[in-house]
């Protein structure tokens, strides 16, 4: 006798490739010892803690201002950080947007953070196609397939999403497009970090408008810019908004504190234009239990006002060092056997295809490096194991249908985010140890 479950539960049952994965190493991670590359964190020293003891005092301090800040809020968010946001796009210059873009957009803060209105999207639109880039957000794509959603993945080469494979496969799908629920666009892919060019952006918003009036409704393009705050290379073109090429109202763009400011204040926001839509989403929140804790919501603000220039010139130098740093590592300890390396210009991690080595979590290079390999040698003793270190495998990372299946066999995720440099760069190092254990376990043909 058992619980009776829904689709969704009965999906969710079962634990995804990478959280049983990230679960089972977490059980004995060894502080010090093990290497987490697999983990998306940000580094612990752009969250500036001072600032924030400073400004809670201040809510606390000024129950004018802020009234009933340890209360419940409510599911559009806290006004005054909704206003900050605003503000802070167009002092800033995000995405290229001015006050008059912005004059018929509203914004919403999310339940917890942007996942929870990914999920709330997801919740939202009726079941059907999503389409998205390849490799793709494994964590949010695993999720909708759960929902009941079929993920469509589209290749992306250096500019991101490729736009003429998006026009050859809606026309491959001839009466199928009247499935296609959403477009999902990460706008700095997770997990290459690829930075989609803004003529792609703009393509992707013609080709979902096109495909609007052909449906006779409007399909949504879901733009997550989470990433888009720290594009930290200074060569690089400042990303755009696609809302500034939505003459339909079709887009909806999430963006994200937590890259900046620090992950636990829980703050998401979705930008997009008044309907049905928006306040599905808005009673989605309430549902969940009203947009995040209002008192974080008000410290959010206030550094929105107050510091987030300084703030985002000291987080994107810290990334932009590290980035160049660990690049050289790994182009010095895995150039051998590197047949590819994205990442780097923006958000915190790299994408790395190997030339002749699986990464799968039954090849010898993952047993190597989670010392699984049943040698003691390598391994070291089961009481005192050896350094591990984990990545994200690429065949986790790339539609299990898709056309870049074989690809993802021989590419890993590497997050240089939380760790700091000096445990990276031992990382590759074990990791240029794993890849000569496996050219020797495994000689090459001839």
């Amino acid at each position: 006798m058992d619980f009776t479950l829904s689709p969704y539960g009965r999906a969710s049952s079962i634990p995804s490739p990478v959280n049983s994965m990230m679960d089972a190493f977490a059980a004995d991670f060894r502080p010090g010892c093990d290497i987490n590359l697999g983990v998306g964190y940000v580094n612990e020293r752009t969250i500036p803690a001072g600032l924030f003891i400073d400004e809670l005092q201040q809510v606390v301090a000024d129950p004018m201002r802020h009234k009933t800040p340890f209360n419940y809020g409510g599911p559009r968010g806290s006004a005054r950080l909704v206003e900050s946001i605003r503000d802070f796009i167009i002092r800033t210059g995000r995405g290229g947007l001015t006050r008059d873009h912005l004059c018929d957009r509203d914004i919403i803060i999310g339940a917890s953070g942007v996942t929870s209105l990914l999920e709330a999207m997801a919740q939202v639109l009726k079941p059907g196609i999503v389409v998205t880039s390849d490799p793709m957000y494994y964590i949010y794509c695993n999720l909708l397939e759960r929902m009941g959603f079929e993920v469509i993945a589209i290749p992306e080469d250096e500019c991101g999403l490729r736009t003429d494979l998006l026009r050859e496969r809606l026309e491959q799908l001839g009466g199928r497009r009247s499935n296609i629920s959403f477009f999902y666009i990460v706008s700095v892919n997770n997990p290459t970090s690829t930075i989609l060019s803004n003529t792609r952006r703009q393509e992707i918003v013609a080709a979902a408008a096109a495909l609007s009036y052909e449906q006779r409704r409007k399909i949504p393009v879901l733009f997550d810019t989470a990433y888009d705050d720290i594009v930290h290379d200074p060569a690089r073109a400042k990303p755009l908004s696609a809302l500034l090429f939505d003459e339909p109202g079709i887009v909806c763009e999430v963006g994200s504190l937590s890259k900046i400011l620090s992950p636990a204040l829980r703050i998401g926001y979705l930008i997009a234009s008044p309907g049905p839509l928006l306040n599905a989403l808005i009673q989605k929140t309430a549902d969940t239990g009203f947009s995040a804790p209002l008192f974080c919501q008000e410290i959010a603000s206030r550094l929105l006002d107050a510091h987030i220039e300084k703030q985002l010139a000291r987080v994107n130098r810290g990334y932009r060092e590290k980035a160049h740093a660990v690049r050289g590592w790994i182009e010095r300890e895995l150039g051998p056997w590197l047949e590819n390396c994205t990442g780097g210009s923006a958000a915190f991690y790299f994408y790395l295809t190997l030339k002749d080595i699986a990464t799968d979590e039954s090849s010898l290079f993952f047993k190597y490096l989670t010392r699984t390999t049943g040698n003691p040698d390598i391994d070291g003793q089961d009481s005192n194991k050896n350094a591990r270190v984990l990545y994200i495998p690429g065949c986790h990372c790339v539609h299990p249908h898709g056309e870049l299946r074989a690809h993802g066999l021989r590419q890993l995720r590497i997050s240089y985010g939380f760790e700091e440099p000096e445990r990276i760069e031992q990382a590759v190092r074990i990791m240029r140890e794993a890849a000569c254990f496996c050219e020797k376990a495994v000689p090459a043909p001839g």
